[in-house]
């Protein structure tokens, strides 16, 4: 940056500006309540940043106030043109203003005086004084203010501005930027200008004359017919824009510069905001208001040590344990050493393999685990974790157990609040105890910079450590209490606490590949995308980079001349939708919609899934997530195995090409229209009941009810609208959405939805309950009581309001469906263990569940699975499973 702000005195704030570009620069963020923070943020993180990036000794906001200034009674249309401000800003603007109090930062603002003259006048005021002067905003205007003591940063451009960057944006110095103003005129601030001269005429006439005034003064000499009219039309209007575009320097106002020496923060009125509007992440990143965690915490290293460890676990009834590894993927990941806590404020930590020059002798890893075995196994004594799956499955692959698991805080606060940003242990601890841990952010740094574990020293290690297993010990009661008071005791203990074991068995058991056909895929996949090319080239008449948005553009909407879609900044858009809507008239966007389908099948699963393969066992194992989907639903990442596709000849290799080993086979149980099945169950409709009652085919049946036609003259067509219909009401689809999925016109999808309800008045009764009911008590349940919290249903944004009423109708459905194969999982995986098999399951995606098994297990556990599935709990209407075995996932499915 110039030398003017590597040291600067004075920095002034237009803050109203900055409210408004923060406001759409982040859009539709809320907190829990609903009540809008984006603007908040933004701004916050902008005045945060100011003041880490500049050294200096004195800071102001200045703002607008409503109401008219010199220049609306000068021309009664300045600023006419400015929209209303957005309804989800207004009630920012105060918490701003709180949030700038709170950094002991003054806000100056005056009635009748604009922010700019404000500005203008202060700047003035202390340039050239042995201070420099820092004007924060994005507002060209203030480019006239620059001087050799004066400069413009923009910080959300990282632009910085002197009097050479002010000639390179207006081709005039910033003394003569108010004469192009006055020429051009500004349309954010409605100054009009003399019509018909724009920027490059503006130039061209004060680098001629200097001044609006000499302009004027010399129309004669001026070559231009026309020019000469507008500027003899528009004299007046010139010499008044320019007094209009002119920033006033010499404004009274009370203003002492000592008000503006930055000072200490307010870290305790920081804190109360940042948690009121749930910016977890500015807690950690400024350390305010929550005490750091502190205790007792000391190293294991000698054999005494570790005996007196030993015997205060036989004394203690419960502890906290924390394992550190090398690295995030759990699989491949090697020990570095593990803390544990038996008692509040009081930890230790065993290092097992630090490894840097001068690392003190650490205990054997045998002894170490030969000591705590005991305690581990032993189901009297309670643990308490932080991810539990994680130390489960490190512990097993040690030859470990770990028996009588109370309590997982991650879980615990998932199942409190699943909607929450952030289940890290610090942010957890945050938000319940009000206390501060070291980060791992903090501890290990992040990107590229990112240290191993194993490398740093243990006494440092030993406070990090030490920190979260008091941080989970002090939660673990804190959030028993908080389970039991919420009526979550039934979910949290038999549902997803021995869910945990089972999630951990089945990513250490992964799912074997053929890597054999995985690259002859390769190689067919690479094949197919070149004939595509080949097809998309000959289509264009030329060739171009079709992973190009912008050469795509050309290629469509200027050569071909097809339909503009939708605008954005760069252009139009190229996305899925817009392609689709153009291939029902041209070939190309199909082959182009065709060519990226086979590229993403080829990156993300056929040249991604071989590289995943464990080398020690051979298999992939994918991470199944427990605390992530609101409605309570599983997913899975490294890799994803929701998103292969299911009826594509390429989707369908892709599950070929998982595979059981010799002698077994793979077994996939999958569901029914469970979600329909839980609507008919929730909604008790009379109509739906008695369809899935008596077997029929619930699709069918909804196209012969919405269409009028009976049973035997429904068509495929018919069926798949109707499909389109049933789960569209499932989702709280309206008629523009269904009337998009569909193709039809959106009066005759609000004829189908009207229809359905005709027919099945329990659905619509039920679901006007729901939202009801959401609204009063701003969350929905499922079946077994897991709540999801929906503040958004009172936004004063409707868009944001429309898709937390979809949420409200979904969340109770698709909730209780996931529970319901949460509930089979747990049941399979105990009738399994009681029986002795050696059938393990290896995937759950959507309502699928795929096992491997022995060829001699088959028959037995097919039945199994699907006995437990089916009856896994008593709905009003029947489960169905269908269920399939083969030597690969596509053949079971």
């Amino acid at each position: 940056m110039p030398d003017i702000i590597e040291k600067p005195s004075l920095i002034l704030v237009d803050g109203s500006n900055y409210v408004f570009r923060a406001f759409y620069a982040i859009r539709d963020l809320t907190n829990s309540k609903g009540f809008p923070t984006n603007a908040i943020y933004g701004f916050t993180t902008m005045l945060m940043k100011l003041r880490r990036d500049f050294n200096s000794r004195y800071l102001a906001v200045v703002f607008d106030l409503k109401g008219p200034t010199f220049r609306h009674e000068s021309y009664k249309d300045y600023k006419a043109n400015r929209k209303a401000i957005p309804e989800a800003l207004i009630p920012q603007f105060s918490c701003i203003k709180d949030v700038i109090r709170a950094f002991s930062i003054p806000i100056l603002e005056q009635q009748g005086i604009e922010a700019d003259d404000i500005i203008g006048t202060l700047a003035r005021r202390y340039a050239g004084e042995g201070m420099k002067v820092i004007i924060v905003s994005g507002d060209k205007d203030m480019m006239q203010l620059v001087t050799d003591d004066v400069a413009m940063v923009d910080t959300m451009k990282d632009k910085t501005y002197n009097a050479a960057a002010v000639k390179e944006r207006f081709g005039v110095g910033p003394e003569q930027v108010v004469e192009i103003l006055g020429l051009m005129g500004d349309a954010s601030d409605n100054i009009p200008g003399v019509p018909g001269i724009g920027p490059k005429a503006a130039l061209a006439l004060v680098e001629e004359y200097g001044t609006v005034e000499e302009v004027i003064n010399n129309i004669d000499k001026i070559k231009s017919i026309r020019m000469k009219q507008l500027l003899t039309e528009f004299a007046d209007q010139a010499k008044l824009s320019r007094r209009l575009a002119e920033i006033k320097t010499d404004v009274e106002i009370a203003f002492d510069l000592e008000m503006a020496r930055c000072d200490t923060p307010d870290n305790a009125r920081l804190r109360e905001l940042f948690t009121e509007f749930e910016f977890s992440s500015l807690l950690q990143d400024l350390k305010v208001g929550d005490a750091a965690l502190t205790g007792i915490y000391r190293l294991i290293m000698t054999a005494e040590e570790l005996a007196a460890l030993l015997d205060e676990l036989r004394q203690a009834g419960k502890f906290s344990l924390d394992i550190l590894l090398t690295g995030a993927e759990v699989m491949r990941a090697q020990i570095v050493g593990l803390a544990i806590c038996c008692k509040q404020g009081e930890a230790c930590y065993v290092p097992l393999h630090h490894d840097y020059d001068g690392v003190p002798r650490q205990l054997p890893e045998e002894q170490i685990w030969e000591g705590l075995k005991p305690f581990f196994a032993d189901e009297k004594i309670k643990k308490h974790c932080h991810d539990l799956k994680n130390t489960l499955i490190i512990l097993s692959q040690k030859g470990l157990s770990l028996r009588g698991a109370a309590m997982d805080t991650m879980v615990a606060s998932y199942i409190l609040d699943p909607a929450q940003r952030s289940i890290e242990l610090a942010d957890v601890l945050r938000q319940h105890l009000n206390r501060q841990i070291i980060t791992a952010k903090e501890f290990l740094g992040s990107g590229a910079k990112i240290l191993s574990p194993a490398g740093i020293a243990v006494d440092k290690t030993r406070d990090y450590a030490c920190q979260r297993v008091d941080a989970v010990f002090n939660l673990a009661a804190v959030m028993a209490e908080k389970i039991g008071r919420d009526g979550f005791d039934h979910l949290f203990h038999a549902v997803e606490m021995p869910l945990v074991a089972v999630l951990a068995a089945m990513e250490k058991k992964g799912v074997l590949l053929d890597l054999q056909l995985f690259r002859s895929l390769a190689v067919e996949l690479a094949q197919l995308l070149s004939l595509s090319e080949e097809k998309i080239y000959l289509l264009a008449g030329e060739k171009f980079n079709i992973n190009s948005p912008k050469q795509l553009q050309v290629i469509l909407f200027e050569k071909l001349g097809l339909l503009r879609g939708k605008k954005t900044k760069d252009g139009y858009s190229t996305d899925v939708e817009v392609l689709a809507k153009l291939a029902k008239s041209h070939e190309l966007p199909a082959e182009i919609l065709a060519y990226r389908s086979l590229a993403k099948l080829k990156s993300t699963y056929v040249d991604a899934l071989p590289l995943l393969v464990n080398p020690e066992t051979g298999r992939v194992h994918t991470s199944y997530n427990q605390t992530v989907a609101a409605t309570g639903r599983l997913s899975s990442s490294n890799p994803n195995l929701q998103n292969i596709p299911i009826r594509t000849i390429e989707g369908k290799r892709i599950r070929q090409a998982f595979i059981a080993p010799e002698g077994w086979e793979m077994v996939s149980a999958d569901y029914s229209q469970i979600e329909l099945r839980v609507m008919a169950h929730l909604s008790r409709d009379e109509a739906l009941l008695a369809a899935f009652a008596s077997g029929e085919d619930i699709h069918s049946r909804t196209a012969s009810d919405v269409f009028g036609v009976f049973p035997e003259m429904v068509n495929a067509e018919m069926r798949r609208q109707a499909k389109v219909i049933n789960f569209g009401i499932l989702y709280g689809m309206g008629a523009f959405s269904l009337a998009k999925e569909l193709g039809i016109a959106q009066k005759l999808a609000q004829d189908y939805i009207d229809g359905y309800f005709r027919k099945y008045k329990g659905v619509r009764l039920y679901l006007d309950g729901i939202l009801e009911q959401a609204r009063r008590d701003g969350f929905v349940t499922t079946l077994l009581k897991r709540r999801r919290y929906l503040p958004e249903l009172a936004s004063s944004n409707q868009i944001v309001r429309q898709f937390a009423e979809r949420m409200a109708i979904n969340t109770p459905i698709q909730g209780t469906a996931a529970e319901l194969i949460k509930v089979a999982m747990l049941n399979i995986a105990g009738a399994i263990q009681a029986r002795g098999l050696k059938a393990a399951m290896i995937m759950q995606v959507h309502d699928e569940l795929v096992l491997e098994t022995p060829v001699a297990e088959k028959d037995e556990v097919m039945s199994l699975v699907k006995k437990e599935m089916e009856g896994v709990i008593k709905l009003l209407v029947p489960l169905r499973v269908d269920i399939a075995a083969g030597r690969n996932w596509d053949e079971a499915h």
